[in-house]
């Protein structure tokens, strides 16, 4: 049965899509059968892929709306172990056409049942907001990994996440766990960088992961070629710092 995950912070900018994409390839490589579903209206972990979605014809628009079965698709990528339910841009409309729908938080959990057993991980790239389709993420998944940027206004926002994550549970999904809060962008040089690590790590103890994600050019880089950072540059920090992230994950998860 697959551990279902999802990647959300309704703050942009903090390394959702970069999580979401290195850590799919990163587990991958331990191979673990994993399927990313990009539930961004943006795409971004689509095109990471290599994979354009001005050319998707069907993804997670059909599967939110049960438009078409999950089976159908799910495309292979550049990556080994790793498959992908793709995003376009007809994907905001899902948000307005969700609302009347009877179940509509439980839309995604219904379409997943399906495949749960065909996968070790399945990770959801959310949007950066608190929205429909965002909510349908939590609502299907078994945990919530939440990246923090390094920077000042990093535990801005982050209560309320918090409380989204509480209420969902409350409501819709009595099983919701805390995967792990992700530290990202982390620049050893900055004594701010260090201090928000410090504040998080005081706060959260051990809700933080080991791993910390550091601020590198290759991991920036390596979407616009269509590859996650393993396949663009294993030997970069990023990558090593996203293996070192999934050794973690896979430990916490299956120790």
């Amino acid at each position: 049965m697959a551990k279902i995950i999802a990647i959300a912070n309704q703050k942009g900018g903090v390394g959702k899509t970069t999580t979401s994409v290195n850590l799919s390839a990163a587990l991958g490589v331990y191979e673990k059968k994993v399927l990313l579903i990009d539930a961004d209206p943006q795409a971004n972990a689509t095109s990471a892929f290599g994979i354009n979605p001005d050319e998707v014809e069907s993804g997670t628009y059909e599967c939110i709306e049960h438009i078409k079965p999950i089976e159908e698709l799910i495309l292979e990528t550049n990556s080994p172990n790793v498959d992908l339910v793709a995003s376009k841009m007809d994907l905001v409309a899902a948000e307005i056409e969700l609302v009347d729908r009877e179940g509509r938080e439980y839309m995604l959990r219904k379409s997943l049942q399906s495949i749960q057993d065909y996968y070790d991980y399945i990770i959801i790239d959310c949007a950066p907001s608190l929205g429909l389709i965002t909510l349908n993420a939590l609502a299907a998944a078994n945990s919530v990994l939440i990246p923090i940027q390094c920077e000042y206004f990093a535990l801005e926002g982050l209560g309320k996440l918090m409380n989204t994550v509480k209420g969902v549970r409350n409501s819709y999904n009595k099983s919701l766990d805390i995967e792990g809060l992700l530290l990202t962008m982390y620049d050893s040089r900055l004594r701010l960088s260090n201090m928000v690590i410090d504040d998080v790590r005081k706060h959260f103890k051990d809700m933080v992961f080991e791993t910390i994600i550091q601020r590198n050019v290759r991991l920036s880089e390596a979407p616009s070629f269509g590859e996650n950072i393993i396949l663009y540059d294993a030997s970069s920090k990023g990558a090593i710092n996203y293996m070192n992230l999934g050794k973690e994950l896979i430990t916490n998860n299956e120790n």
